[in-house]
């Protein structure tokens, strides 16, 4: 069976204005040595004020703009576009500009009609940015990939693989109806080397422009590996600026170690409690979706420094405690056990909403109360109605944080437990609340969100574990 690799390169890996765009084809052009290539590209970083900003970010702000009737410019987002044109060869250049305008024009009348509506939502707010950005990036990498001699072809959106639901700007994707409008997709990447596409964007059953919510090209890139899974031998390369080290290197910056594999469950919970691996939701889909296929995090930098991310791992390497992350702007909601399975289960079906964990329950009163850790306070502040409906003693407390040691097999390392909270009782900090499960493979403490408690609290942990000895 053939090989395909699913790459995917961020923002921070197209660089400002391009300028790590020749590493990119570096990586692509050593990917495609033994395989055909998908590449997914995030909307490139810009320069504006002296500072590094997403496009995705200007765009945003340009239709704030035009809500508040100012009158929205593409002028930085043009500018950054022609500094990357000039990665064009002249063979290519004139083509590629013309596609930068015939996207930009779609972006700037979404923009338009903000302006003219006051009204920067659903599927104008989703054309803005997918013109501007993710796609047109995408068709821009393709001319460029050919002015170094690639075979390749962009994704256009009249043949947009990734079909999802109607929740417009927070969208889910729709594996089966996404199967069955693949053919033209699967023809470009039996018919090229590379394929190149934009993340972050999906496209309805009926043809409405729609959006995963930020980081959504990391599942982009999963539902690529979902779709051809079964066609060729499949894996998922996301190119970042370094593999996974043990905590994350902004926060700690001594003793950091190497994660040279990890589950797919260690992986997802990373996610979901701080550490930017990858989307968490991009694991739960390949897991719904049956799917067994490697994902690989590689450092563009240093691509012999890889971390292996599998389903099941026959064999652990290193130890057991994999990471130390944290997470800021976290809720607890309280509620009574006998009404918590109706919300859990509105909670996937209506909402398709996962980004919480269950932690033990308590009794007062008599009355048995369920707790569910909320890891976005800015979601539950947005959704608390929908929230409280669901029982009346329900009760919502926010500025939580929470540091979690991960790892399926950290049972193995004694008194794990004891040693992290009495070191996080040295730094000064009150432990409010401690989670600890054999069978979830995390360690949860929760403590006040407050000041720098959550970096102090990754520090004291992560020194701690560095010292702790395992069988």
């Amino acid at each position: 069976m053939t090989n395909l690799i699913v790459a995917k390169f961020g923002g921070s890996a197209i660089g400002r204005n391009g300028e790590t765009i020749p590493k990119i084809i570096q990586r692509i052009l050593d990917l495609r040595v033994d395989s055909k290539v998908i590449a997914v590209f995030s909307a490139p970083l810009t320069v504006h004020n002296e500072k590094k900003r997403s496009l995705t970010d200007v765009i945003l702000e340009q239709g704030k703009n035009a809500e508040n009737g100012i009158k929205p410019s593409l002028d930085i987002v043009r500018s950054t576009y022609q500094k990357i044109l000039e990665m064009v060869d002249e063979n290519n250049r004139e083509k590629c500009k013309k596609t930068i305008d015939f996207h930009l024009e779609k972006a700037q009348k979404a923009l338009d009609e903000a302006f003219n509506n006051k009204e920067f939502v659903n599927e104008v707010r989703s054309k803005a940015l997918a013109f501007s950005g993710e796609i047109l990036m995408s068709h821009v990498m393709a001319y460029i990939l050919r002015s170094n001699g690639i075979k390749t072809e962009a994704v256009e959106f009249k043949d947009w693989p990734i079909i999802t639901d109607h929740n417009i700007e927070f969208t889910n994707f729709l594996a089966v109806e996404s199967r069955e409008r693949m053919d033209k997709v699967a023809e470009l990447v039996e018919n090229n080397q590379v394929i190149t596409i934009g993340g972050f964007i999906g496209k309805t059953v009926d043809g409405i422009t729609t959006t995963y919510e930020r980081g959504g090209s990391d599942r982009t890139a999963a539902d690529l590996g979902i779709l051809f899974h079964k066609k060729y031998e499949t894996s998922i390369d996301f190119e970042k600026d370094s593999a996974v080290v043990s905590a994350d290197p902004k926060v700690v910056d001594s003793k950091l170690r190497e994660v040279v594999q990890l589950s797919y469950n260690e992986a997802r919970l990373a996610g979901m409690f701080g550490m930017k691996i990858l989307d968490p939701i991009a694991i739960k889909e390949i897991v719904e979706n049956g799917v067994d296929m490697p994902i690989i995090i590689t450092n563009m930098k240093n691509p012999e420094k890889i971390t292996i991310i599998k389903r099941n791992l026959q064999e652990q390497k290193g130890h057991p405690i994999k990471i130390v992350t944290g997470k800021k702007n976290c809720a607890i909601f309280r509620i009574e056990t006998n009404s918590i399975q109706r919300l859990l289960t509105s909670l996937e079906k209506d909402k398709h909403y996962s980004e919480f964990v269950i932690l033990s329950p308590f009794t007062k009163d008599g009355i048995e109360f369920s707790r569910i850790l909320f890891l976005d306070g800015e979601y539950v502040k947005r959704n608390e109605k929908y929230l409280l409906a669901f029982d009346s003693l329900a009760t919502i407390t926010y500025n939580r944080g929470v540091i979690t040691l991960i790892g399926d097999e950290m049972w193995r390392v004694q008194q794990v437990a004891s040693r992290t909270s009495a070191k996080i009782g040295e730094s000064g900090l009150n432990i409010l609340n401690m989670d600890a499960q054999e069978e979830t493979s995390r360690i949860i403490i929760v403590v006040e969100d407050s000041h720098d408690n959550i970096t102090k609290a990754i520090k004291a942990v992560h020194q701690e574990i560095s010292k702790i000895n395992f069988i």
